[in-house]
């Protein structure tokens, strides 16, 4: 993957501020509004539950983004073959779990499934890539250990 291709380190930053301020988010409206956005179809949803949702949706993009895609402090062929294997195990990781679901759920349960399925394949590729470079790094200390 072509360093250019991808965000300037600090956007890294920028991509888990975004995260937690989801998380944050997603606590304080679970206990704001215990059912969420689980209303009966034909009623109009609550003011500002829409609005709300995207915002969210919208934030979590951009974080999951730029946490998956900035560049490291040093950016070699090494970080770029961690974080090419890394993101393709994650598409097939993410198109297994999604054949499973299709087989063993029904038609609703299905739906959520694969609207979540949008979003695992990045947290699935940051956690194998930060998993690789923090086994990297754990490495490299053993070796300049031994010198």
């Amino acid at each position: 993957m072509k360093p250019r291709f991808l965000f300037p380190h600090y956007f890294r930053k920028i991509g888990y501020g975004c995260f937690i301020a989801v998380i944050l988010f997603a606590i304080l409206f679970k206990i704001l509004h215990p059912h969420g956005f689980a209303q009966e179809l034909h009623h109009d949803p609550e003011p500002g539950m829409k609005l709300s949702h995207d915002i969210t949706a919208l934030l979590l993009l951009f974080g999951l983004l730029f946490i998956a895609f900035s560049k490291e402090r040093t950016e070699d062929e090494h970080i770029s073959l961690i974080r090419l294997e890394s993101l393709q195990w994650a598409v097939y990781l993410n198109y297994f779990l999604l054949a499973v679901a299709v087989i063993f759920t029904n038609t609703m349960e299905l739906m959520h499934i694969i609207l979540m399925s949008v979003w695992a394949p990045l947290a699935f590729f940051i956690i194998r890539f930060r998993w690789m470079i923090y086994r990297l790094n754990q490495d490299a200390g053993k070796e300049n250990d031994l010198s």
